[in-house]
C-alpha cells in the first residue's frame, strides 16, 4: 500500500519553495506569538488555551492541511503530469494512500510539533494543555489531509474551496455557531484532546464517541472516494 517513489515525489512537491515558505511561516508565527505573550504576561492557562485553540487549532492547522492535502495531488492533475504517474503499474489506491501518508506527515510535523512547543512556552504544560492541544492538532491533521486530498482530485479550485472551509466554516461558523460545531473537524479533534488534558482544560461540543466516529468517516470516506476519482481520471485518459 505504500510506494516509496510516489512518496518521494510527493514530498518534494510539498516542500517546494513556495509551499515550504508558507509551511514554515505559520508555525514560526505561532511560536513567536507564544514567546511574546509569555514575556509580556507570563504563564496563564486561559491565555494558552486561547492561543492554542483559537489561532493554532482554529486557523493554522486547517491552513496547513489545505496546503499539504491539496498540494499532494492537485498540482499534478492541474498540469497533466498525473498521466505519467497513472501510466505506471501502480494501484490507484496505493497512490492515494501514499500521498495521504506524506500529506499527513507534513501536516503533523508543521502543526502538532509547533503547537506542543508553543504550549510549553505559554504555560509549561500546566493541566497538560500543551500535550492535549498537540494531540488534537495531530488528530485533526489526519482528517484535514484526507479531506483536502479528496478536494484535490475533485476540482482544480481545491485550494480556494479548502481556504473557504478552513477560514469561513472552521474559523467562523465552527467557532461561533453552536449547531455548526458538530460538523467541525476542530471540535472533533478537541474532543480527543479533552481526554488527554486535565479536566476542564479543553472543551468540545461533541462527545468523544461521536467525534471518533466522524473522524473515521471523513478520513476513510475521503481516502476511498479520492481513489475512485483517480480511477475515473485514468479511464477518461484511456478513452
Amino acid at each position: 500500500m505504500f510506494h516509496p517513489t510516489v512518496a518521494r515525489l510527493t514530498y518534494r512537491a510539498l516542500l517546494g519553495r513556495r509551499r515550504a515558505l508558507i509551511l514554515f511561516a505559520l508555525p514560526a508565527l505561532l511560536v513567536i506569538i507564544a514567546v511574546a505573550i509569555r514575556a509580556l504576561a507570563g504563564a496563564d492557562d486561559t491565555t494558552a488555551s486561547g492561543v492554542l485553540g483559537g489561532f493554532a487549532l482554529g486557523t493554522m492547522v486547517p491552513l496547513i492541511g489545505v496546503i499539504a492535502g491539496t498540494g499532494a495531488i492537485g498540482p499534478e492533475i492541474d498540469d497533466g503530469s498525473v498521466v505519467y504517474l497513472l501510466s505506471k503499474p501502480v494501484r490507484r489506491s496505493t497512490i492515494i494512500f501514499t500521498k495521504l501518508l506524506v500529506a499527513t506527515g507534513v501536516t503533523v510535523t508543521f502543526s502538532a510539533v509547533p503547537v506542543l512547543l508553543a504550549g510549553f512556552v505559554l504555560n509549561g504544560n500546566s493541566q497538560q494543555i500543551a500535550v492535549a492541544y498537540a494531540v488534537a492538532a495531530a488528530v485533526a491533521s489526519v482528517a484535514y489531509s484526507a479531506f483536502f486530498l479528496l478536494l484535490g482530485t475533485i476540482t482544480r479550485h481545491a485550494v480556494v474551496f479548502g481556504l473557504v472551509y478552513a477560514l469561513v466554516w472552521e474559523a467562523f461558523f465552527g467557532t461561533l455557531v453552536p449547531g455548526a460545531r458538530t460538523l467541525s473537524v476542530q471540535q472533533w479533534a478537541l474532543a480527543v484532546g479533552q481526554k488527554v488534558g486535565a479536566e476542564g482544560a479543553l472543551t468540545s461540543d461533541v462527545q468523544l464517541p461521536l467525534a471518533l466516529c466522524l473522524l473515521a468517516v471523513v478520513t476513510v470516506g475521503s481516502t476511498w472516494y479520492a481513489g475512485r476519482r483517480l480511477k475515473s481520471l485514468t479511464l477518461a485518459g484511456e478513452e
